[in-house]
């Protein structure tokens, strides 16, 4: 297929305004997607595209993720714990306090195959001074209460899991290296931890999905572009984007065939395009549906 860029014709699916929409999820049972606006306000989201229903949930802090259940309401990742929220009245009910401190945000969550939950941290202390704090970690939520699996984390992002359940991937933003590791299958510890792609100067992938021949898609914010990789970490195709900051992607729609696209209003360099809408592209090949939390 090679990498020369790829021009596929894509829309505006949803005009969201969000000032930082992340974390999208398709719901195959209702054929909806939810997402989050982390702050400013901080809302969980969902959009039904068949009736064009769009429902937002407040939150009284940053919402970083949240991951769907078979029954019962969504669980959503705040930046001080992990909540069970009821949709119907909105109630939310604590599941986990942040093992990190106040300086550090729950950032972004996801699902591996097996139901487990897997967040990330924030340290917001960074700074030119001090580019590197390192407060934050990936957690996995064990029971009630979150394991810092790999320490020293800045930024958490780029979550992703291969679709045979067996590897996980990762990235403290910030060092430009893409990370993957074997994922223990009955325990959920990680072993083998390695780099799988290393991005350019000035490259960051902010959030990222895996279709299901087992490629990386990574959204490069500030660059205007969706990258696919192959399991082997090599370069597979460049999809350019009329916006400068696409966040997360995920597969969605009735054959998980359609690739929605995040994005945020942040004022960050190369700023151009109707950042802060859900965007949509076809790309050619299928999604996996996204793992339901089993907690």
């Amino acid at each position: 297929m090679g990498t020369a860029a790829e021009d596929l014709t894509g829309e505006i699916a949803l005009e969201a305004n969000d000032f930082l929409g992340e974390t999208p999820v398709w719901s195959v049972a209702e054929q909806a997607l939810y997402w989050v606006n982390c702050e400013d306000p901080p809302l969980l989201r969902r959009w039904h595209p068949a009736s064009g229903a769009v429902k937002s949930w407040p939150m009284p802090e940053r919402i970083g993720g949240f991951v769907l259940r078979a029954s019962g309401g969504p669980v959503v990742t705040l930046a001080s714990g992990v909540y069970d929220l009821d949709p119907d009245s909105g109630a939310l009910s604590p599941r986990a306090r942040s093992p990190f401190g106040p300086e550090v945000q729950l950032h972004e969550s996801g699902c591996d195959h097996d139901g487990r939950l897997w967040i990330g941290g924030h340290d917001s202390r960074r700074s030119d001074d001090n580019p590197f704090p390192k407060g934050g970690g990936l957690c996995r939520l064990d029971g009630d209460q979150l394991t810092v699996v790999v320490p020293d984390i800045t930024i958490s992002n780029a979550l992703g899991f291969s679709p045979d359940g067996n590897r996980i991937y990762f990235t403290d933003s910030l060092t430009r290296s893409i990370l993957m590791a074997e994922i223990d299958r009955k325990t959920g510890d990680l072993s083998n931890i390695r780099d799988f792609i290393k991005l350019g100067d000035g490259e960051f992938i902010d959030g990222a999905t895996v279709d299901a021949e087992g490629y990386y898609w990574g959204a490069l914010v500030t660059m205007g572009e969706l990258r696919r990789y192959g399991p082997d970490g090599a370069l597979d195709r460049i999809v350019p984007l009329p916006f400068s900051n696409p966040t997360k992607p995920v597969f969605g729609g009735p054959d998980l065939k359609t690739i929605y696209i995040t994005s945020t209003q942040l004022p960050l360099p190369n700023y151009e395009g109707p950042n802060g809408a859900i965007y949509a592209i076809r790309p050619g090949v299928a999604g996996v549906a996204e793992p339901m939390f089993k907690g």
